[in-house]
């Protein structure tokens, strides 16, 4: 005997072999291609934006959601001759709500990223060095 319970937000169903023998009596809808709940690619047909594409990382909604869709969608509208350039208070309007939530949206430190960079640079040549050091003592 099947039967279904709730734990907290989640529903537990529990079905047995025969409810399984049983053919399913859902029917498949036809695939429309303009539902933006499809996963389309991030234009969709018509040209609108799709925003449950997944390439977007959940951007579009997440707590600064509204921002990005509208500095996104600024960008993917603009005709201007360097295109976005029209977007610039959008795009800081987002920049500033990103900011309020750093363990959501984690941004490296410029003088991280430089000390990074600066030690890999460093590296190279001692790795390269070594490596030939190893070559000639063989």
């Amino acid at each position: 005997m099947s039967y279904c319970r709730q734990e907290g937000k989640d529903r537990i169903i529990f079905a047995t072999k025969e409810d399984h023998e049983t053919p399913s009596s859902a029917e498949l809808v036809a695939d429309d291609p303009d539902d933006p709940y499809e996963e389309q690619g991030l234009i969709l047909p018509n040209g609108d934006i799709n925003w449950n594409c997944p390439c977007l990382g959940g951007m579009a909604s997440g707590p600064c959601g509204e921002q990005f869709k509208s500095a996104f969608s600024c960008f993917h509208y603009s005709t201007e001759e360097i295109k976005g350039s029209d977007c610039v208070d959008q795009f800081r309007a987002m920049q500033e709500c990103m900011q309020k939530y750093p363990d959501l949206y984690p941004q490296e430190d410029e003088n991280e990223e430089k000390e990074k960079s600066s030690k890999d640079l460093e590296a190279t040549p001692m790795k390269a060095s070594a490596a030939k050091e190893e070559k000639g003592s063989s």
